[in-house]
């Protein structure tokens, strides 16, 4: 049974959240007329490091207009009225072409199944053929409820059997010299659009590579960035939903950045005083690369975390990025992230 929160209700109708929908993209928080929208700790909860969900809702002047469910490219917002969900074309979600198997084109040969970044495909009846053929008898089963519509699948397909609808055409922009390449946008696309390259010794290599046509052009990468180095801009909403150009007007341009939603907390006793935390952090090492080649003693100031008398300090949490970075990297579980409570 997939987790449910009701946000609000006026009247007969109410605004549902659903969590495992949710894939941190912010662009219900751009259409939201009102700001009633909270999103932030887009990399720890992609991490799985933080226990709280991408969206939080401020509940002061919401009126249940339904923009940010109309816009969501996942139905992870639902308006329901009487108990019945409103979704139809004029929700992007609902316009949507749901993701298709020819099964007479299909082979069988699992491709999609092996790629898919959400595994929402899946064998369903597969069996070596009864009729005397060297081949697979079944269907390729698709979970709709976690699709994202990337491609992938389809991308792959040697029999052109899968046909996807993508949610936006959009534009991707990296700022090599910002980003720290800590992963934390890797670990959060939806779509396996991002990635670091392998490298041989002395080469060098882009920080983060992006893989054009698998993009969804969602933002999530952008929300999660804990340096601000990555810019998504959304051009255009494929899917052919009623007022698309309205709509289009109110999502375009960069993605929101993200609201601070957790809070570091530490362990003196447990910390082993190793200063790896210090030295990952993307703020810390963005702020002086002398410190992100690993000098941990020769700089007397940090923005964010510091090895002070043995033991792990926060300098300041309005800075953290909530990626959760510091959080893997210790050695001793003496760092992690908590909620913190929006006004």
């Amino acid at each position: 049974m997939m987790r449910e929160l009701l946000l609000g209700t006026k009247d007969d109708r109410s605004q549902v959240y659903l969590p495992e929908l949710c894939i941190g993209c912010g662009t219900c928080v751009k259409a939201c007329p009102r700001g009633e929208l909270i999103i932030g700790s887009v990399g720890a909860v992609s991490r799985g490091l933080i226990d709280k969900d991408f969206l939080e809702k401020k509940n002061r002047e919401c009126n249940l207009c339904a923009l940010c469910a109309k816009v969501c490219p996942t139905g992870a917002l639902d308006f329901r009225k009487a108990g019945k969900s409103e979704r139809d074309d004029s929700y992007l979600f609902g316009a949507m072409k749901l993701t298709a198997v020819d099964h007479g084109k299909c082979v069988r040969c699992g491709l999609c199944i092996d790629l898919c970044p959400q595994g929402c495909l899946s064998k369903d009846g597969w069996k070596l053929a009864e009729d005397g053929r060297l081949g697979v008898e079944g269907k390729v089963g698709v979970d709709l409820t976690r699709c994202v519509h990337c491609g992938w699948c389809s991308a792959a397909c040697p029999t052109g059997a899968i046909a996807v609808e993508k949610p936006f055409s959009g534009e991707f922009s990296r700022d090599e010299a910002v980003c720290q390449a800590c992963r934390t946008c890797v670990d959060t696309c939806p779509a396996n659009a991002l990635f670091n390259k392998e490298w041989k010794k002395g080469e060098i290599v882009e920080k983060v590579s992006h893989r054009k046509d698998a993009c969804i052009y969602c933002g999530a990468c952008s929300m999660a960035c804990p340096v601000g180095a990555i810019t998504v801009n959304k051009t255009a909403i494929l899917p052919e939903m009623k007022k698309k150009r309205s709509f289009e007007k109110m999502i375009s341009g960069p993605s929101p950045r993200p609201s601070l939603t957790s809070r570091l907390e530490t362990n003196d006793e447990r910390c082993l005083g190793c200063g790896n935390c210090v030295i990952a952090c993307p703020v810390n090492a963005f702020s002086d690369p002398y410190l992100a080649a690993g000098h941990l003693n020769e700089l007397d100031k940090k923005p964010l975390l510091e090895v002070t008398n043995g033991s792990i300090k926060v300098v300041n949490q309005d800075v953290c990025g909530s990626c959760a970075t510091c959080s893997m990297i210790c050695p001793a579980d003496a760092i992690w992230l908590v909620k913190k409570e929006v006004a």
